[in-house]
């Protein structure tokens, strides 16, 4: 993943929801709901200015954030600006399902952009890293959904920020030796494989 790339995934929505999560607790929730709207704007602008391009991630959360933000000023009802997490992470889930069906997956095809001197994992095994984290994000959009309806904003607040790069920790150290058991099994199949082409007449 590009620097600006990783910079576009640090800024998306935290300006809105810290400004949401604060001003929730101290004043109306049409004071709380309009600075988050307002922030979502600077913060696109931000983006744009630092990395000299927005990411259409970044440009879905907005429009995104600008709806269900909209949506909670007119009904006066904070939920729906805090939903955001979950859609968002339903759209990613299912653009990374949608590109593993066409074929080659995002972070394949990142690999194969790398320099070919450097050692790459086999196809299979990137594909298997990219299904399962494509099943994180739609687990975790849905655990976003359930604590923006029965959850308390501090909860909310903390799994849509640190908390998500917490668990996404996590579950990168559970692939880690997934993928080196894979890695081990593929080596002793050529291990085999060889050795039986050594035997045949």
């Amino acid at each position: 993943m590009s620097p600006n790339v990783s910079k576009n995934f640090f800024l998306i929505s935290f300006l809105p929801a810290f400004a949401y999560w604060y001003l929730e607790e101290n004043y109306p929730l049409r004071v709380a709901l309009t600075a988050g709207l307002a922030l979502a704007i600077l913060e696109i602008i931000l983006e744009k200015v630092f990395t000299k391009h927005v990411h259409t991630l970044s440009k879905f959360n907005f429009f995104l954030i600008l709806f269900l933000g909209g949506i909670s000023l007119i009904g006066d009802e904070g939920i729906w600006f805090k939903l955001q997490p979950l859609f968002t992470g339903i759209g990613i889930s299912g653009f990374m399902f949608y590109r593993l069906v066409r074929g080659k997956g995002m972070l394949f095809e990142m690999m194969e952009s790398m320099p070919n001197d450097k050692p790459k994992p086999p196809e299979f095994v990137i594909q298997s890293l990219e299904k399962h984290v494509a099943i994180f994000f739609f687990v975790y959009a849905l655990f976003m959904g359930s604590l923006a309806i029965w959850g308390t904003t501090d909860q909310w607040m903390f799994f849509k920020t640190a908390g998500l790069y917490i668990v996404f920790f996590f579950f990168m150290i559970l692939e880690f030796f997934l993928m080196r058991k894979m890695m081990s099994k593929f080596h002793k199949a050529q291990e085999q494989a060889e050795i039986l082409k050594r035997f045949k007449p």
